[in-house]
């Protein structure tokens, strides 16, 4: 062979090889790319499937909570004193939750407040006390 020939093959072999490793290059981008896809859809269907399942199990454990305590309360005589503190206890439970919401969204918390008051009221907010110290104050009267 010629020094012609040789440096044709060789340039040729280069070629092909440099033809063959874009090629593989193309490919393995577009191979992340499709992987990238798929892991985006593979996380959102995880995190889907994460939330119904804690909702499912927070459901299902509050109505097995209050189902049963309905269920038990309606098999009390109707008169039993204990069945009575069931249900006016549920209630008020109930009334106080939805007014502490209430009185949270519409009065706003004061931004300053005295020593006097910082020590006495122990971690509760104004409103509570307030909340609180109202049906006192109507029974006194």
């Amino acid at each position: 062979m010629t020094t012609k020939t040789e440096k044709a093959a060789e340039t040729n072999a280069f070629s092909a090889l440099g033809d063959a490793l874009e090629s593989a290059a193309e490919k393995f981008e577009e191979g992340s790319a499709v992987a990238r896809q798929s892991a985006k859809a593979a996380a959102k269907t995880t995190r889907r499937f994460f939330a119904d399942g804690v909702y499912n199990s927070a459901y299902w454990v509050s109505y097995g909570f209050v189902y049963s305590a309905v269920y038990l309360t309606e098999l009390l005589p109707e008169d039993s004193s204990f069945r009575k503190g069931l249900e006016e206890g549920a209630t008020a439970a109930q009334t106080k939750a939805h007014a502490g919401k209430q009185a949270t969204e519409e009065a706003p918390i004061p931004a300053t407040r005295s020593s006097k008051s910082k020590s006495r009221a122990k971690g509760r907010s104004g409103a509570k006390q307030r909340a609180e110290k109202e049906p006192e104050a109507a029974a006194t009267e």
